[in-house]
């Protein structure tokens, strides 16, 4: 009788394990569990430095020589000073103007940082600066710039003689509401320009550009070249509605097409272009590459009496100095990203569609100079191409083979830290949008459909994705 009981209690303790282990299991998650990588926090390999600071955008990179951190600094030295009209005592940083936006390229960059716009009616533009051109092209692709104004509009200039204008932004505020109710407010700029030197054609194309940070350009730089463009599908072959293509834009150096990489529309080919490009149009001054200044001809005898501060107003050596500290600024590590609402909105991204732009990483050529930048892990969020963004952010103006729609993938690490570094979370190429919600919703055309996904996820789920940009 006790040896039956015995049997008969194992025998329903037995029952009661099973339904037990069918009950639980029946309450487990249908998915593996989420973990990170444990080197995801690394943006750039170990070139990664971890610094959560103001300053965290102005470190150079690990690794480099004592004669390569002596450079860093001298560089370091002429992106933040000032430049000074000419003749001056400081001969090695003469030359200002006679029209510019800027004084420093740190005036755009501050802390190498992202510019910000200004609020409505106010006077001064902070990094603002507006692009010109009328109808055609250039024998070399470029746009045509306006008979009168250049380029390029110049808001300041050197005492004696008046800015080439006087750029206005005023705001429209508007609503968008989600399918869950929820509304957001934005703003649309509207842009008008008070004229000294003679009216704006009717036809003008113009289009406004904030600073980027600067962090990781020149890992960007050492991106291959076929990395790059085995992501494009202009003909959009696989019928996803993403047809990333090119940018192919003069190289002044090698005076031929390349490959564009950097601003808002990939127009430079490389960081040093782009260093003389900013020196020439945003400070007015002359390098070998770029020896002319635009200024209106009803003044042109005004101009050439004035002093210059040499021909050209800066050296090769400096201009090279400033190319190599914005190629060896380091990246800012990641923040949170092993905390599960992150990696849960790390997945969100992917799967509404952003990383087909925002391709997330690269290794960086073996042969890339200099040499400390080659050979790298790198985790960008960019695809380096042109994408229809839509009517909404369209500047109309295109830009070597970009069109009024078109604007490169802007990279998004370091873009969490943003507002540590330049006390504003303004972004897109006008700084439109005050966070990157807004700036999400901004986006059109090839962007539309991930877009909608964002709107449709609940609350819960649109804050994750949010957390983990924010991570980056």
């Amino acid at each position: 009788m006790n040896s039956y009981i015995f049997k008969k209690n194992i025998i329903i303790g037995l029952i009661a394990i099973i339904a037990f282990n069918c009950s639980t299991k029946d309450k487990e998650p249908l998915t593996t569990p989420i973990i990170a990588s444990s080197d995801e926090e690394l943006s750039s390999g170990k070139l990664t430095v971890f610094d959560q600071s103001e300053n965290s955008f102005g470190n150079q990179v690990p690794g480099l020589t004592g004669e390569e951190s002596g450079k860093f600094v001298v560089g370091n030295s002429f992106f933040r000073s000032n430049w000074v009209t000419s003749p001056s005592s400081t001969t090695a940083r003469d030359g200002l103007g006679p029209f510019f936006n800027a004084r420093s390229c740190g005036s755009c960059h501050a802390k190498d940082g992202r510019g910000f716009p200004p609020e409505s009616g106010e006077l001064d533009m902070h990094s603002l600066l507006f692009r010109l051109s009328i109808e055609g092209t250039n024998p070399d692709g470029s746009p045509k710039a306006h008979p009168e104004y250049g380029g390029q509009i110049q808001s300041s200039a050197i005492q004696g003689l008046q800015a080439e204008a006087q750029p206005l932004v005023e705001y429209i505020d508007f609503e968008y509401t989600y399918p869950d109710g929820e509304i957001l407010k934005l703003r649309k700029p509207i842009y008008s320009f008070s004229t000294n030197y003679g009216n704006l054609e009717a036809n003008v194309k113009t289009s406004p550009r904030v600073g980027l940070q600067l962090c990781g350009m020149g890992l960007l730089e050492a991106i291959p070249e076929n990395d790059i463009l085995k992501l494009s599908d202009e003909a959009d072959s696989n019928n996803d509605q993403i047809s990333g293509k090119p940018n192919y834009v003069w190289d002044y150096e090698s005076n031929k097409k390349t490959l564009g990489r950097f601003g808002w529309k990939a127009n430079q080919p490389s960081l040093r272009q782009q260093v003389a490009g900013a020196f020439n149009g945003d400070i007015g001054i002359t390098s070998e590459l770029f020896t002319k200044e635009e200024f209106p001809s009803s003044i042109i005898e005004i101009i050439l009496n004035l002093p210059n501060g040499g021909v050209p107003e800066i050296s090769n050596k400096t201009i090279d100095e400033v190319t190599f500290y914005c190629q060896t600024l380091a990246v800012p590590a990641r923040r949170n990203f092993k905390n599960p609402d992150v990696i849960e909105g790390k997945q969100l991204f992917t799967k509404i569609g952003c990383e087909k732009c925002h391709h997330a990483e690269y290794k960086t050529s073996a042969f890339h100079s200099p040499s400390v930048l080659s050979s790298i892990v790198i985790r960008p969020y960019t695809d380096m191409l042109l994408h229809d963004m839509g009517t909404a952010l369209a500047d109309n103006r295109e830009d070597f083979q970009a069109n009024g729609l078109e604007w490169r993938t802007t990279p998004l690490w370091g873009l969490g830290l943003i507002k540590t570094v330049n006390n504003h979370t303004f972004l897109l190429h006008d700084g439109r949008a005050r966070n990157i919600e807004e700036a999400i919703i901004w986006h059109g055309g090839e962007a539309e459909n991930s877009k909608k996904e964002f709107s449709k996820l609940n609350k819960t789920d649109r804050l994750k994705l949010l957390q983990f940009l924010n991570s980056l």
